[in-house]
């Protein structure tokens, strides 16, 4: 049971999806096109050929079954269109359902529009009638017979109703998903906090007295003019390193929305601060950065983050170049070193690169980390800018 009220639920988000997409499928020509010919079967049936208004009413039944096509893009035009039909083919003297303008009226009622669907469900209604007494096949009585033959109020509150429980399907399936959304997210918010603080009480206080008890060593040393041990010197700035490293890394546990976010914008900050320790380093941004989401702008201000610390710390290199490529569909991260690193040897993966693949393949990207031909390493991530699983 449980599994079928999943795939219920997959399938249902799936088409509140597929619902606010602006494309015409496939399926949504079938069913105008069976419907549309279902209608001509049906007036052909019983209308015997002619010309003048059997050729008008002919194209009425046609217009409306085909008007289906586009019926979840513009639900109340066609329910217009469909309504204005039926009423034009019943004038014309064709007796058959209005089957196009129940599939409308569903359209419309699961698009949200059900008081619009109402009143112009009570012109149809209306008019009916009135389009079955000009036809002049019936008089009075008859034509009003013939209207709730031709377009009954059981079918029509069902279609609606149909549309308004579906609606009201999709609506839970997606408010349910935000909620699992939320949850998900709350939880790793605090799971995120719980290990600042373990990290914050355990290291922050061991970290600083070795930083501090080194850099006094040092100054007691060069204070009596002797000379400092390397080791010592290593140690301190060990120390120094090991202090910067775990303040970022305890900022980037607490970092949540309420925090300015970095991304595109931040990253020039970011080659200039590699400049300021000696890398002689480029940046280059092509395209529009203002079309490239809140989520994958972080993501790449990250990986730049990540490849130029890696820099600075292992590939004893000169300079590195970063460009970022904003195109329509992705982003495409680049950034390149001229250190040690050489074609075979293949990289350790420490926490930042394998912190950068599960940032990257979080947003459905792709990430390659490996040395270069020419030498040196190179860092590529690609991100979509349309989540896989949203795309359609």
């Amino acid at each position: 049971m449980s599994a079928a009220w999943a795939r219920v639920t997959a399938w249902v988000r799936g088409t509140a999806r597929a619902r606010g997409t602006a494309g015409i499928t496939v399926g949504d020509w079938v069913i105008a096109v069976c419907v549309a010919a279902a209608l001509l079967v049906t007036g052909l049936s019983g209308q015997p050929a002619g010309t003048g208004p059997a050729v008008a009413g002919y194209a009425l039944l046609a217009t409306g079954g085909l008007a289906l096509a586009v019926r979840r893009r513009f639900p109340v035009a066609v329910l217009a269109v469909t309504g204005a039909c039926a009423a034009g083919y019943q004038a014309a003297g064709f007796d058959v359902p209005a089957v196009a303008y129940l599939f409308a009226v569903y359209a419309a009622v699961r698009a949200g529009r059900r008081a619009v669907t109402v009143g112009v469900s009570v012109l149809v209604l209306a008019a009916m009638p009135l389009a079955a007494l000009a036809s002049g096949l019936h008089d009075t009585g008859e034509a009003f017979a013939q209207a709730r033959g031709a377009l009954e109020l059981a079918w029509l509150v069902a279609a609606g109703a149909a549309g308004e429980a579906l609606r009201q399907a999709e609506r839970r399936a997606e408010e349910a998903e935000r909620t699992r959304e939320e949850t998900a997210r709350r939880r790793a918010d605090e799971e995120r906090l719980h290990i600042a603080r373990e990290l914050h009480d355990s290291l922050t206080h061991q970290i600083s007295i070795i930083k501090v008890q080194a850099e006094v060593a040092v100054h007691v040393a060069r204070k009596r003019g002797e000379r400092v041990p390397e080791a010592l010197l290593a140690i301190q700035e060990a120390g120094r390193e090991a202090s910067r490293e775990l303040r970022a890394t305890l900022e980037a546990l607490r970092d949540d929305d309420t925090a300015p976010p970095r991304g595109l914008d931040h990253v020039p900050d970011l080659v200039e601060r590699a400049r300021t320790i000696g890398l002689d380093a480029t940046l280059t941004i092509e395209g529009r950065r203002q079309d490239v989401p809140a989520a994958v702008s972080r993501t790449v201000y990250r990986i730049v983050q990540e490849s130029l610390t890696n820099v600075a710390r292992h590939a004893a290199a000169g300079s590195a170049s970063v460009r970022i490529d904003c195109g329509p569909d992705a982003v495409d991260v680049r950034v390149e070193d001229d250190g040690q690193a050489r074609p075979g040897a293949a990289p350790v993966p420490g926490v930042g690169l394998l912190g950068m693949r599960e940032r990257v393949t979080a947003l459905g990207g792709r990430l390659r980390a490996e040395p270069r031909g020419e030498g040196g390493f190179a860092v590529q991530a690609v991100l979509p800018l349309i989540p896989a699983d949203r795309a359609s």
